[in-house]
């Protein structure tokens, strides 16, 4: 009973989460680089506090990567907003290069040898990308977070309903099933019998 109670609780958490995640991808993700930063500030923190309380006795160097560590994760916490879409700008910018490159490459090619259209679809479905990513970068990092919101639904769903259906079948299979008594052994014959 208590691994049913737990696998109802696992879909219906499974529902809950792919809903708020579907509902608000772009809070996910700004908590996801509040988490981020959050790695970053805690083990710093506690690297500059066990540097004041037994390094400086010790004569420790002083924990300048801890200090770089706790202020950018500080920053992350601060104005998560602010990486993302710097981030976004960036991955925007470098699919642009990339089906541009491509693009290029393929026009250079077509000196030498024949390049069919086909060739042109994906590298300008990249620039396309990376155009839609520049030019509403929150819109395009919320699409992940949509499909993984999703995907939990989907998951959360099935698992209950497989929890359920596969539920009934065991306890068919139990009500048919016939109690077998424990029978003892009997004593085994000695192998030799003296004449």
């Amino acid at each position: 009973m208590k691994a049913l109670n737990y696998s109802v609780v696992r879909g219906i958490c499974a529902v809950l989460m792919g809903v708020l995640l579907v509902t608000w991808p772009e809070a996910a993700i700004v908590y996801l680089v509040i988490a981020i930063g959050a790695m970053f500030f805690v083990p710093s923190l506690f690297s500059l506090v066990g540097y004041f309380t037994k390094g400086r006795q010790e004569g420790a160097m002083f924990p300048i990567v801890g200090i770089g560590s706790l202020l950018f994760g500080l920053w992350l916490m601060i104005s998560p907003a602010f990486f993302v879409g710097i981030l976004m700008y960036v991955l925007g910018a470098v699919l642009v290069f990339a089906g541009i490159t491509q693009i290029v490459q393929l026009v250079n090619a077509r000196g030498w040898t024949q390049v069919a259209v086909g060739y042109y679809i994906m590298p300008v479905l990249i620039l396309l990308a990376g155009l839609v990513v520049l030019l509403n970068p929150f819109a395009a990092a919320a699409i992940p977070f949509i499909i993984l919101g999703v995907s939990s639904i989907v998951y959360g769903i099935t698992d209950i309903i497989n929890l359920i259906r596969f539920r009934k079948k065991d306890e068919k299979k139990e009500e048919n099933s016939v109690v077998i008594e424990e029978v003892t052994p009997i004593e085994e014959l000695p192998t030799e019998v003296k004449s």
